[in-house]
């Protein structure tokens, strides 16, 4: 198959079962960028440089490990996940932690900061680097609060989100409100997870100041009551819209609902000690065509009236060699699946995984571990819209049912239903 031209660096490990405890610990950082730092978000702000701070940037790491295998799943206050390069390096740094795969997950706030440019404002004060080594420690200070654990989880349908896209009267939603509840074996908190899709889009264009947009609002309702970290892991919200109403209109009172009902549902929950806890992880690279040549000079001169230089030329050398999004899994106590993708996925592709994959959860993650713009369904593509066509849905038609065939195809050989070698 054409994508499946993997230069996969496939990570696989599994616990033998029964053997070891479920354990977790959780961290979170300060990755507040300094003012005058280029926003990340829309193309009409020209990557205007931020006049100030609304609300600081967090990052927020759950690391759950059975016996020698240990995943962290880090929600980031980010318009889009670190790089390939940047994502690599942080690999590195906390493997030498005892971590074995990561799941990198920018909220999609539109209020963050540019972080493709790795030497800005220069070499020696490059926010990038800055970023790589906080994203590096929150994860190893979360390793390092590991304790034994047991996790519930509850889903629930809500009306916070509604389809951006489609005009059509059977548009597709992903309305689901997830929760993970992890606590320690005798009851106290140690994270919540949160996992939800809607574009973080509700503070105005024109406000240059940095902020997490409602992610933050949502997160701080709950920390605020629990007293632990509260990691939000934006889904496939590529055509996922926040869906306000007169009492939830601004950022923060749709923020506040949504913590609200993410500590209700919290309630319901009964965390249980697995009996035989298990945990596998993967994760490798795709390719596929890119729809136009980033390097052609026409369209590297029409992409740059909207971005600057440093900017346009790191499109170019990302997309030399095509479209090379990431995919990224784990599968816990054989139950639940967790499935990053680097990139704005239609929501559609998850409805579709989370029916295919035949187990009790999947959390979807969008925008994970680097970022390769939109993968819109062959149906939103032949509707058209914002998100389908290039330069933003780069990436060629049919590409994100194939990296949705091929998270399938991992989850069921993750569990051996299916042989790995056909």
């Amino acid at each position: 198959m054409r994508i499946l031209s993997l230069f996969a660096t496939l990570c696989f490990g599994m616990v033998t079962q029964g053997a070891e405890s479920l354990r977790a610990g959780a961290a979170k950082i300060d990755i507040t960028p300094p003012i005058g730092y280029p926003m990340w978000g829309y193309a009409a702000r020209h990557d205007a440089p931020s006049v100030g701070v609304l609300e600081p940037l967090f990052a927020r790491a759950l690391v759950i490990a059975v016996g020698d295998q240990r995943i962290a799943l880090v929600g980031l206050d980010l318009g889009r996940a670190p790089t390939r390069d940047s994502t690599e390096v942080i690999r590195k740094k906390v493997r030498e932690g005892g971590i074995t795969e990561i799941f990198l997950v920018g909220s999609h706030t539109h209020h963050g900061p540019v972080i493709e440019l790795d030497q800005w404002p220069d070499a020696k004060t490059s926010y990038v680097r800055a970023l790589e080594s906080k994203l590096a420690q929150v994860i190893i200070d979360a390793a390092k609060q590991l304790q034994p654990a047991r996790i519930g989880i509850a889903r629930k349908a809500c009306v916070f989100n509604r389809n951006r896209h489609s005009k059509r009267d059977d548009r597709p939603i992903d309305n689901e409100l997830l929760v993970l509840r992890v606590e320690t074996t005798d009851g106290k908190l140690i994270a919540h997870a949160v996992n939800f899709a809607a574009h973080p889009t509700m503070i105005e264009t024109k406000i240059h100041r940095f902020s997490p947009d409602y992610v933050g609002h949502l997160c701080g309702t709950v920390e605020k009551e629990t007293g632990v970290p509260c990691v939000f892991l934006q889904g496939a919200a590529g055509d996922m819209s926040p869906n306000s109403t007169p009492e939830r209109k601004t950022y923060d009172l749709f923020g506040q609902a949504i913590g609200e009902e993410v500590l209700q549902i919290s309630k319901t929950i009964r965390c249980e000690v697995p009996k035989t806890p298990a945990l596998i992880s993967h994760h490798e690279t795709l390719r596929f065509k890119a729809r136009i040549d980033v390097a052609n000079p026409i369209i590297k001169r029409a992409i740059s009236e909207a971005f600057f230089p440093d900017l346009v030329a790191f499109y170019e050398r990302e997309y030399r060699e095509g479209v090379r999004p990431e995919l990224t899994l784990a599968l816990l106590n054989e139950k639940i699946g967790i499935v990053g993708v680097s990139g704005e996925v239609f929501c559609a592709h998850s409805l579709s995984l989370k029916r295919r994959a035949r187990l009790e959860h999947v959390l979807f993650l969008g925008y994970c571990n680097d970022y390769q713009q939109y993968f819109p369904t062959i149906e939103a593509c032949a509707e058209g819209g914002y998100g389908t066509v290039p330069p933003v849905g780069l990436a060629e038609v049919g590409a994100g049912e194939k990296i949705i065939d091929r998270a399938l195809l991992k989850l069921y050989q993750m569990r051996e239903l299916i042989d790995p070698e056909n």
